[in-house]
């Protein structure tokens, strides 16, 4: 995130990791659904006056493998974790310039900021979806992303108190999973968190969440019907082909 924004105290509160007993059993229900195991990289720092969210990050990361059921005798859920303070060969390598930045997929899907608030309700589905493989996606949605050519980057602009945030993600996410199942890979799904990327937001004037942007262009704001999205990503990819 830019190192001159400094994040005002309420806002602050929004990235803190407070789960309750109660929520952890929950968690640990909902990721029992767990077929295969499901890698993260977190790309982060160890520095909180360059980063104030990535301890926050780390512990809810920390969690979720945790409360993630065995399969043989590892967790479902496992990271790497990766610091800009010693890796930065590596951060070049993938091409992160950001912190925190969690990659799934081998980057076919991006978390640039922390998944906070309601954020993580699509982070933990999409996970669970990768386990499962259960994408949830129409059968001519499916068939249309398997022939998609041209690449299409589709960055998601969320905040963690927006309802409708997750739904979107969710769909973009598993656009990005099916491009890389059946296709050629050449959809991929970046979620901004807008506080934590403020010059990104700006970049796109930003003013409601979501807000969906496809190769540069802004494209809805608000959260699409599957097949809204899946027509605008046919039409912005041919200019990529």
């Amino acid at each position: 995130m830019p190192s001159d924004y400094t994040i005002p105290p309420y806002i602050e509160d929004m990235f803190k990791v407070d789960f309750t007993e109660s929520d952890i059993e929950l968690l640990r229900d909902a990721l029992k659904e767990m077929k295969s195991k499901v890698k993260l990289k977190l790309f982060t720092s160890g520095d909180k006056t360059k980063c104030f969210s990535c301890a926050e990050t780390e512990k809810l990361v920390d969690i979720l493998i945790s409360a993630s059921p065995l399969i043989g005798a590892e967790r479902a859920i496992s990271v790497e974790k990766l610091y800009i303070e010693k890796d930065y060969e590596l951060f070049k390598k993938f091409g992160i310039e950001r912190v925190p930045t969690i990659v799934l997929l081998e980057g076919a899907i991006q978390y640039l900021g922390m998944p906070a608030g309601e954020e993580i309700k699509a982070f933990i589905e999409t996970i669970i979806r990768l386990s499962t493989n259960d994408h949830g996606l129409s059968s001519e949605t499916v068939e249309e992303l398997a022939k998609l050519e041209g690449k299409v980057a589709i960055e998601t602009i969320v905040t963690p108190t927006c309802p409708y945030c997750p739904y979107a993600v969710l769909l973009v996410n598993m656009f990005a999973y099916v491009s890389r199942l059946y296709g050629m890979g050449n959809v991929t799904s970046i979620v901004i968190e807008a506080y934590e990327n403020p010059d990104i937001a700006d970049k796109y004037i930003v003013t409601t969440t979501p807000t969906i942007v496809i190769n540069g262009k802004v494209v809805f704001v608000g959260l699409p019907y599957e097949k809204q999205l899946l027509k605008a990503v046919k039409r912005l990819a041919s200019l990529y082909a």
